[in-house]
């Protein structure tokens, strides 16, 4: 059962969503956000610091559920090629959404004169990357892969499975690559690069 600090939560972030829909991040208000949800200002202070981090949430928000399985899938005990097959192939399929591609773009136009950029980057981006490197220090501990540092090998396969993909995106252009293709790629070069040779095979 939802605590009443959820639902006055949840009741927020959808009046705050019906009003950055209406007139944009640019043009609206923790005023004009208090007036749609029937409270105070002080209200919405009391659970969002800022308008930053209110549309950050917001702009996340759409991600969490599916999000959370994603990267919920790393924790599964298959070979390391199965797993990152599986999450690179989910993975793309989430952040090529055109919401999710409209959420970048506004952050690029926006996030440099304001907060705005870290709120949606810490809410986002930043938190698959954690995920991804507790996955890579535990692949690393368990002997399957031998990177620099486990973050590194998390940016790194990141970078793999976007090339070709997000920035073409990000210009309203298609993508160069297929996103099935891209996957088995960044999976196969990332092992090339980091994944360690059995004993008997080096011998």
């Amino acid at each position: 059962m939802r605590s009443k600090t959820d639902e006055k939560r949840n009741a927020i972030i959808e009046a705050a969503t019906a009003v950055f829909e209406e007139v944009g991040y640019q043009r609206a208000s923790m005023a004009m956000i208090s007036a749609r949800l029937g409270g105070s200002k002080a209200t919405l202070y009391g659970y969002f610091r800022s308008k930053e981090q209110l549309f950050a949430t917001v702009m996340t928000s759409v991600l969490e559920e599916t999000g959370e399985g994603i990267l919920a899938g790393l924790s599964s005990s298959d070979d390391i090629a199965t797993v990152l097959r599986r999450f690179g192939r989910q993975y793309l399929d989430l952040i090529t959404q055109p919401e999710i591609m409209a959420i970048q773009r506004t952050v690029l136009s926006e996030g440099q004169n304001s907060t705005l950029g870290r709120e949606v980057y810490e809410l986002g981006p930043q938190r698959g990357v954690m995920a991804m490197t507790e996955f890579f220090a535990a692949r690393t501990a368990a002997g399957d892969i031998d990177p620099p540092s486990p973050e590194l090998a998390a940016l790194h396969f990141k970078g793999l499975l976007e090339v070709g993909i997000i920035e073409p995106l990000m210009f309203g252009l298609d993508p160069v690559r297929d996103k099935a293709e891209a996957t088995d790629t960044a999976v196969a070069a990332f092992l090339k690069i980091y994944g360690k040779v059995p004993a008997d095979a080096a011998e």
